[in-house]
C-alpha cells in the first residue's frame, strides 16, 4: 500500500478530530458543531471557506500553483436519529442521535487530506472541498446546488467515498452505471370508521384494509416490474390507535421505494397509488396519498470510474480493488451531484474482526481507514488536476 507517510504520521490527531465529531453527533441541517471543527481545522491550514451552503455546508477551496482544472471532492457530515449503544469514551454524548452511518470519518478523511494538499501545493488547478449537511434523507446535496454550489465552484468532475464495512480494511470497490438505487418515500392515509372493538360490524375497520392494502404492495415489486430490473418497496412505519377495546378512524402507512431506473420508479409509484386507493374504496375507505422522490439514483460516469480506479490501484494494489461491485439498493444523495456533472462514487473497506455494518446502534467507523481515505482523496485531486 502507498500511504503517504505524512498523512500516517498525523493519524493520531486525525483520530482525535474522528472522536471529537463521534462525540458529538448532529442530524440534518443542524451540523453546526461538526461545521465549526472543520472550519477550526480548515483556518489552522491556511484554507479558505465558505459556511452555509445548503444551510450548514463549508467548501474549502485550495488553489494550486498555476490556474488549471477543477475538481470537487465531497464528504457528508450528519448523524442518525438512533441510540448509541456503544460504551468506549468516545460514544455518542447527545441521547437518540448517533454516528451510525460513518459520516465522522468521511468528513475527517477530507479535512486531513486538505490539510495535506495546502501544506504541499503541488499542483496545477483548484480543489473545492465539499462538506455536506443532510445526506441522511434530507437531499443536502440538492440544498448545497440549490444555494448555487456549482456555479460558485464551479468543478470538471465530483467523486464521493463512503466507508464500507462489508470490505475488509484495505480494499475498495468502485462501479459504472448504477451504484446506489433512488430513493423515494410515500405516506398513504387510510381513513374508515372508527367503533367499539366488540361491535366491528357497526365500523369500517381501517386496520384490516391497510394490512391488505401492504401485502398487495408487496406485489409490485414480484408481479408488475421486469424480473431483469431491480426496485424495492418496503412499508416502514404502521400508525393507527390509542385504545385496547376502540377500531380507530384511520391508519398511516409509511414507507420507502428504491430503484435504479426511472421507468420502474414511475411504475412502482403509480401501482402503490392505484392499488392502495382501489383496496380502500372496495372497503368503504378513503386513501390519501403522498409520493416524493427524494434522491435520484447514484450513476458513476465511465472515465471518471476507470480513473478513480486506477488512483485506487496504484494506494492499494490490484489485488485490493473490486472494480465491478454489484450495485447497492441503498441510496445516496450524491446522486443529485452526478446529475449535473461526471464523476464517481467509490466505497471504501472499513471492515474488521469486531465492526458492524451500517446503521447499528454498535457501529463505529473503523479508524485504520483514515490513512488510506485521505491518501486516496490526496493522490485523486493530484493525478486528476495533472491530466491534461
Amino acid at each position: 500500500m502507498n500511504i503517504i507517510p505524512e498523512i500516517a504520521a498525523r493519524h493520531a490527531e486525525h483520530r482525535r478530530w474522528r472522536h471529537e465529531i463521534h462525540a458529538q453527533p448532529e442530524l440534518a441541517y443542524e451540523e453546526h458543531q461538526t461545521a465549526d471543527l472543520v472550519v477550526r481545522e480548515l483556518t489552522a491550514a491556511g484554507i479558505p471557506f465558505e459556511r452555509g451552503l445548503g444551510r450548514t455546508g463549508v467548501v474549502a477551496t485550495i488553489e494550486g500553483r498555476a490556474p488549471g482544472k477543477r475538481i470537487g471532492l465531497r464528504a457528508d457530515m450528519d448523524a442518525l436519529p438512533l441510540q448509541e449503544m456503544n460504551e468506549f469514551a468516545h460514544r455518542s454524548q447527545r441521547a437518540g442521535v448517533m454516528h451510525a452511518c460513518g459520516h465522522d470519518g468521511h468528513t475527517v478523511m477530507l479535512l486531513a487530506a486538505a490539510e495535506h494538499l495546502a501544506r504541499h501545493r503541488d499542483f496545477d488547478g483548484t480543489i473545492h472541498c465539499i462538506f455536506q449537511p443532510a445526506e441522511e434523507g434530507e437531499a443536502g446535496a440538492k440544498a448545497m446546488m440549490d444555494d448555487g454550489l456549482f456555479e460558485r465552484f464551479p468543478v470538471d468532475a465530483v467523486f464521493g467515498l463512503h466507508n464500507w464495512p462489508w470490505l475488509p480494511v484495505g480494499q475498495m470497490a468502485l462501479r459504472t452505471g448504477p451504484v446506489m438505487a433512488s430513493m423515494d418515500i410515500f405516506e398513504a392515509t387510510l381513513k374508515g370508521r372508527g367503533g367499539h372493538a366488540a361491535q366491528p360490524h357497526m365500523a369500517i375497520d381501517p386496520i384490516v384494509v391497510a394490512a391488505s392494502i401492504v401485502q398487495a404492495w408487496q406485489s409490485i415489486v414480484s408481479r408488475n416490474v421486469d424480473p431483469l430490473e431491480a426496485g424495492v418497496v418496503s412499508v416502514t412505519q404502521i400508525h393507527a390507535g390509542h385504545a385496547w377495546a376502540v377500531i380507530p378512524e384511520e391508519v398511516v402507512l409509511r414507507g420507502t421505494v428504491r430503484s435504479f431506473k426511472p421507468a420502474v420508479q414511475a411504475l412502482i409509484e403509480r401501482r402503490l397509488q392505484e392499488l392502495g386507493a382501489g383496496i380502500a374504496a372496495a372497503h368503504g375507505c378513503t386513501l390519501e396519498f403522498r409520493y416524493e422522490r427524494r434522491f435520484p439514483a447514484t450513476i458513476n460516469t465511465a472515465a471518471e470510474t476507470d480513473f478513480a480506479a486506477q488512483v485506487a490501484t496504484g494506494l492499494l494494489g490490484s489485488e485490493n480493488i473490486l472494480r465491478d461491485a454489484a450495485p447497492s439498493m441503498g441510496s445516496e444523495d450524491f446522486g443529485w451531484m452526478l446529475q449535473v456533472k461526471q464523476g464517481n462514487y467509490a466505497w471504501l473497506g472499513t471492515g474488521g474482526e469486531t465492526s458492524c455494518l451500517l446503521h447499528n446502534p454498535r457501529y463505529d467507523f473503523n479508524d485504520e481507514a483514515i490513512p488510506l481515505g485521505a491518501s486516496y482523496w490526496v493522490q485523486l485531486a493530484r493525478e486528476f488536476l495533472a491530466q491534461a
